[in-house]
């Protein structure tokens, strides 16, 4: 299972992943940081998104995804990481290094993190 960061999922739900973003996407189900849920809501609220948590085409698109909760061991885990970045972000990395959930993103911060797993 793979995790997503936010922008990711927010391009792989446009349609606007890389090829090789589709490719390691299409191999394995997915999941994502419950911060991610919480980062959608806010970007839609300020507008920054089209996308309406609310509506039922988000809700079927979510349907398909499973999404981790932020627990004490997740919160533990950012305190061990070998970056420093937004907490949101740090979250979806702590998440998938407990989880062994391999992330998928572009953020270099994370990328430079020899902690969080990544798609081989």
């Amino acid at each position: 299972m793979l995790s997503l960061d936010t922008q990711i999922l927010i391009d792989a739900l446009r349609g606007a992943l890389t090829p090789d973003e589709e490719q390691i996407l299409s191999s394995r189900s997915w999941s994502i940081s419950s911060i991610v849920l919480w980062e959608l809501a806010k970007l839609g609220q300020l507008g920054r998104i089209e996308m309406d948590i609310r509506a039922p085409e988000f809700a079927r698109a979510m349907g398909r995804i499973h999404v981790w909760p932020l627990d004490l061991t997740v919160c533990r885990q950012t305190l061990a990481l070998d970056f420093r970045s937004d907490p949101a972000d740090e979250i979806i990395a702590a998440t998938s290094i407990v989880h062994n959930a391999p992330l998928v993103t572009r953020d270099k911060r994370i990328l430079a993190s020899l902690m969080v797993p990544f798609p081989g």
